[in-house]
Parts: C-alpha cells; sequence; structure tokens
C-alpha cells in the first residue's frame, strides 16, 4: 500500500503527452487544451475610448460651463475636434475626440438654462482608455497548456482567435464490471444494482476534454473481462476499469491486468476510500482499476485520473486547486490508518461543512456535495474551526 502523493507521482509520470493536434471552432473549444499560444494582431484597445458616459473635454477647462458640440455613440468616430470651451457628450466605449483628456461623467455634470454643461464634483479623472492599454500586438494573454474556460473563449474572439490549435482528445473507454450491475433503463431485482459508476464516468471524463467509450457492463467471468480489456486497449488512449479490483473470489481484474502484460506500478492506496485502486501501463496507455463503490471511483477519478487526463492533452496545470477553510463543525472518524476523504459543502461563509456520509457506496451523499475535504493519516477527530484542506467538484 503507498501513500496518495507516491500513488499521484506515478500516475503522472507515466503520462505521455499527445502529439496529435487539431484546429476547433470557438464553440468547440470549451474544455479543451490549447496547443499553441494566441498572440494579438491588434492593440486592445486599438483607439483612444471612453471608459464611462460623460463628456470629452480638456481638464483645463472644467472650471467653467462648456459648450457640447456634438453626441458621440460607440461606433460613431468624432467629426469636431476639442478646443477651449468646448466638450462632446460621449458613451462608454466610444473614440475620444481630438483635443480632449478627460472625460468627466454624466452623473457629476449639471446642465445649465443656455444648454452648457457644468462639472460639478471633486478630484476629477481622466476616464479614458489609452490604445493597448490591455493588451499590445504580440502578447500573448492565452498562453499554450490552457485549459479552456468561457472566459479564454472571450479572450481568443477578442483577439480574432476563431480557430485554436488544441490538443487532440484522448479516447477513454469505460467497462463497469460485475454481475449485479444493470443500466438504468432497467429495474433491478433482488441482489442487482442500477450501473450508476459507468455513466458517472462518462460524465467525469467528458468534462475533462477527452473522449468517453463506453464498452457496456463487463461481466465478473475473466474470459469476459479479458476479451473487453483486450479490444478497449486496441482503441483507446486510457482505461478505465470498476470493480473486480479487491479481494474477493470474483475481482479478476490485478490477475488479468498482468497476463495481457500491462505493468502494475501499485494496487493499494493508503486512501479511504479508495484503498483498492489499481493503476498499469502498456505501450504508453493507462490502465485504471477503479473500486465498484461509487464514491470511491468518484473520489479516485478526481484525485488520479482527471490530471492524468489533462497531462495527457499537455494541460500546464493539470492539479485543481485546494483551499484552506475553517471547518464549520467538529468531524470524527472511526479509523485512521490512511488519509481520509469525505464529501463537504463549502458554504457561503467560506466554511466547510460536513456532509452526512455512510461509507463509500453512499453514492447520495454527492448529491449537495460542492468539495471534498481531507482528513490526514492518523488523524481521527478535527475540531470546529480547524483549517482543512478542500478542493473543489
Amino acid at each position: 500500500m503507498i501513500s496518495l502523493d507516491k500513488a499521484i507521482e506515478l500516475v503522472i509520470n507515466s503520462v505521455c503527452m499527445t502529439d496529435r493536434l487539431e484546429q476547433v471552432s470557438l464553440s468547440q473549444g470549451i474544455n479543451r487544451i490549447l496547443a499553441r499560444d494566441v498572440a494579438s494582431d491588434i492593440n486592445m484597445p486599438p483607439f483612444r475610448k471612453t471608459a464611462v458616459d460623460g463628456y470629452a473635454c480638456r481638464m483645463q477647462d472644467i472650471a467653467n460651463p462648456l459648450v457640447v458640440l456634438e453626441v458621440i455613440a460607440a461606433g460613431n468616430l468624432p467629426t469636431k475636434p476639442i478646443t477651449e470651451g468646448t466638450c462632446s457628450k460621449i458613451m462608454t466605449g466610444a473614440p475620444i475626440p481630438a483635443g480632449a483628456d478627460c472625460v468627466i461623467p454624466v452623473e457629476d455634470t449639471k446642465i445649465l438654462t443656455d444648454g452648457k454643461i457644468l462639472f460639478t464634483a471633486t478630484n476629477p479623472k481622466s476616464n479614458i482608455c489609452e490604445i493597448g492599454e490591455d493588451i499590445k500586438i504580440g502578447e500573448s494573454p492565452v498562453t499554450k497548456g490552457t485549459h479552456i474556460k468561457p472566459q479564454h473563449i472571450a479572450i481568443m474572439a477578442a483577439l480574432g482567435c476563431h480557430k485554436p490549435m488544441v490538443a487532440s482528445q484522448p479516447k477513454v473507454s469505460i467497462l463497469p464490471t460485475g454481475d449485479e450491475l444493470v443500466e438504468p433503463t432497467e429495474v433491478p431485482h433482488v441482489g442487482q444494482i442500477r450501473n450508476s459508476n459507468g455513466h458517472q464516468l462518462i460524465a467525469q471524463v467528458s468534462a475533462c476534454g477527452a473522449i468517453p467509450i463506453y464498452q457496456g457492463i463487463v461481466r465478473d467471468t475473466e474470459a469476459e473481462t479479458e476479451n473487453a480489456l483486450k479490444a478497449a486497449l486496441n482503441e483507446s488512449d486510457m482505461v478505465i476499469l470498476t470493480g473486480g479490483v479487491s479481494m474477493g473470489d470474483f475481482d479478476h481484474v490485478p490477475a488479468i491486468m498482468e497476463r495481457l502484460g500491462i505493468k502494475i506500478l501499485f494496487d493499494s492506496i493508503a486512501v479511504q476510500p479508495g484503498k483498492p485502486t489499481t493503476f498499469g501501463v502498456t505501450n504508453n496507455k493507462l490502465i485504471f482499476g477503479l473500486p465498484g463503490n461509487p464514491v470511491s471511483s468518484f473520489i479516485q477519478f478526481e484525485l488520479l485520473v482527471k490530471p492524468a487526463i489533462l497531462k495527457m492533452m499537455g494541460c500546464s496545470n493539470p492539479f485543481p486547486p485546494i483551499y484552506r477553510l475553517p471547518l464549520a463543525t467538529q468531524y470524527t472518524r472511526k479509523h485512521a490508518e490512511r488519509m481520509g476523504f469525505f464529501p463537504v459543502q463549502i458554504t457561503p461563509e467560506g466554511q466547510v461543512m460536513p456532509i452526512e456520509f455512510h461509507g463509500s457506496a453512499h453514492i447520495f451523499a454527492l448529491a449537495n456535495a460542492n468539495a471534498i475535504a481531507s482528513i490526514a493519516l492518523g488523524v481521527k477527530e478535527l475540531n470546529k474551526g480547524d483549517l482543512v484542506d478542500v478542493r473543489p467538484i
């Protein structure tokens, strides 16, 4: 049994990053990994513009009433320069007229009876966005290895990058194993359960930006499991099996992995839940044997599989943020031989509230969880106010 840190190290060091690249549209870019820097082809802003609705004028004139020359809407060009004693009404984003060196906000003015305007506030600011203030030609605000999120889509659109170059999506085969499993479309008989793991993993893989290949339920025979694993290795870059990795009479996965020439790097981690997680490699392909209990497979995917998928696509930071936040109430556990993870909710006040959790089969505990918290090996009790490590899910 190895530590979680060692398991993560072995997984990450086993990843071979893809050299397959493709261009996609912006609408297809979400959750993909950028393969090349995106450089700006223009200055942003490309012209001097106003940051507020107001009146463009000369700072030296604002103590006096000003004559309004014109109204400049966003998207229109000014037609008259600003000279002594004059101003132009201007809308946010519109170009600054020649001669103006400030924009006084409309709420800081009053209109006089003769139609002139007068500045009524103190400490005037320029309220002008200068050319290239945000970004200059040739600068790259979005770089290779970025895990593309909506904000990156907006930036690339602003830079005219309408077909970003991204890493190709790894194909990830998903093989839930177990004679007790039936698909969600079926009503389980006594002794059966619906296959939540397979569909959970499809969603988790998709959220990483990879392509899930669902192989269907694999029955608990060595022959069927071996044939399914062979087929999955032939058509995918990564294989995830759930179930069949513990110590029961029908847990064939580790032996089958060895028989297929898969080098097993570990088959037990000092974590709870998820101790019997197995990991192996063959021909630059990664094989994960996750426990059959759904919370175990969910958490081990987040801890081990997700970073591997992201690194495979060249993500520069494949690990999620971990926050240290105060515990909202006391938390205890019976055993402390392993590092523990438990579902929590980060409250609006920034505290960590444990969720009622009955163990690794209690998938319903995740319904209201927005994070998972950890408790160190050897620690059985955490007190209210103690800082705990949490990672959003």
